[in-house]
């Protein structure tokens, strides 16, 4: 097939699922070409050796890659992200007709949702088929309405895009959903269910794959023979660190168990006050680490630690967090509820309990300390066959893959 990619992320930035994606589909056979911006995420900053220019296109790893220019800004407000992300859509729709002219199929990784906007013209146009595949539900991923009457601005901009969503599942010709609550959502919203299927995300293999802990990786997190247990990503409102730093604290010289904090994020600087208000000797903050150091360093923790806030817009989405430790054939505590805790438990690779419950994650840091290492063992062993059987880079690409070839032949007269 010929297969265009379009895409507002794409590596160089850390854009693993649409960049896996095209340089695995390539490798099969396709030819694909990627409709991309100039990388600036997340810096708001052109990256160096790049400039933004009208023609700019590249081979890499057998994929074709054109690039177009948008505004870009490493100011962080609503209306500097809305401007990023309209003049995008603008280059991306100018530039598609003649580039993408050919495709049988596009892939459409959303959001955001002027992504969609080359991929729309495209089937206005020569009636090219569009797969989307989604990562995340608008409006509630970026405002949410008012029903008390009050915030009619937000209220409008929560409408129309209520309704740019519903136009948007109806015209596309398969979506793909990273959870199966997701799926429901869509569901609700317009989609037709025979054309929405939940294909779970994958992680980047290269980067998370089982190793195992090393005295070099021990020492650079701190371990000190405890049960240790790792969160390794942002520190940020989605995640609220703040309920491990008190579920740890509260175990603090009465079980051995350490949490260990690797990342940074707007809630950091938060998180290290309280720690110190509580005195947890327990609570070590390690700050940011180069991404190729991650799997060793997984791999010196007993358990990676997974958290999502109690907000009905996360109970049907699975953090990327997931998939890394378990790619990773790592044990999990999730602090988490809908489709995380679901899986978690379903597949038997860690222990789980409500979102935002610092005692309930008390009572699992506790329990986890009490699991022999040959049950431990174990758990990391499902951790990794669930990860090949469900999320690996190979079952999502076949799937989507198929989804393609579903939707090309849709086009062909019968």
């Amino acid at each position: 097939m010929r297969i265009g990619v379009i895409s507002y992320w794409f590596p160089p930035e850390p854009a693993f699922i649409p960049g896996c994606l095209a340089e695995e589909l390539a490798a099969r056979g396709h030819e694909v070409r990627v409709l991309t911006g100039f990388p600036n995420h997340p810096t708001g900053r052109i990256y160096p050796g790049y400039r933004q220019r009208w023609r700019a296109q590249s081979v890499e790893g057998g994929v074709t890659i054109r690039r177009v220019p948008s505004y870009v800004s490493h100011d962080g407000t609503a209306a500097r992200r809305m401007a990023r992300q309209l003049t995008y859509a603008m280059s991306s729709a100018l530039a598609a007709p003649g580039y993408l002219s050919g495709v049988d199929a596009v892939y459409v990784y959303f959001p955001p949702a002027g992504a969609y906007a080359a991929a729309a013209l495209l089937r206005l146009l020569r009636r090219v088929p569009a797969v989307l595949h989604l990562q995340d539900v608008w409006p509630e991923g970026v405002t949410a309405p008012s029903p008390d009457g009050r915030g009619e601005r937000a209220g409008m901009v929560h409408g129309l895009l209520s309704r740019t969503m519903r136009a948007i599942y109806r015209s596309a010709s398969g979506i793909a959903v990273i959870a199966p609550s997701m799926r429901d959502v869509v569901i609700e919203r317009g989609a037709d269910p025979e054309k929405v299927r939940v294909v779970l995300n994958w992680t980047d293999e290269r980067l998370f794959r089982p190793l195992g802990p090393t005295p070099a990786a021990r020492r650079a997190i701190g371990h000190r023979g405890r049960t240790t247990i790792m969160h390794a990503g942002t520190m940020g409102p989605f995640q609220r660190v703040d309920t491990a730093v008190r579920a740890a604290a509260a175990l603090d010289g009465k079980h051995d168990v350490d949490l260990v904090l690797v990342g940074s994020g707007p809630e950091e600087a938060q998180s290290r006050r309280l720690a110190e208000e509580l005195g947890a000797t327990n609570v070590r903050f390690l700050g940011w680490r180069p991404p190729a150091e991650m799997a060793e360093l997984y791999a010196a923790a007993e358990y990676q630690l997974v958290l999502l806030r109690d907000l009905p817009a996360l109970r049907g989405s699975v953090p990327a967090k997931l998939q890394a430790a378990l790619s990773a054939g790592a044990p999990v505590v999730a602090s988490a509820g809908g489709d995380t805790a679901d899986l978690v438990e379903r597949a038997r690779v860690g222990l789980s309990c409500p979102p935002e419950d610092w005692q309930a994650l008390a009572d699992r840091f506790a329990l986890a300390t009490m699991i022999p290492s040959a049950a431990r063992e174990e758990m990391a062993r499902r951790a990794r066959d669930s990860y090949l059987a469900r999320m690996s880079l190979r079952a999502g690409v076949d799937q989507m893959e198929q989804m393609l070839a579903e939707a090309a032949a849709s086009r062909r007269p019968r």
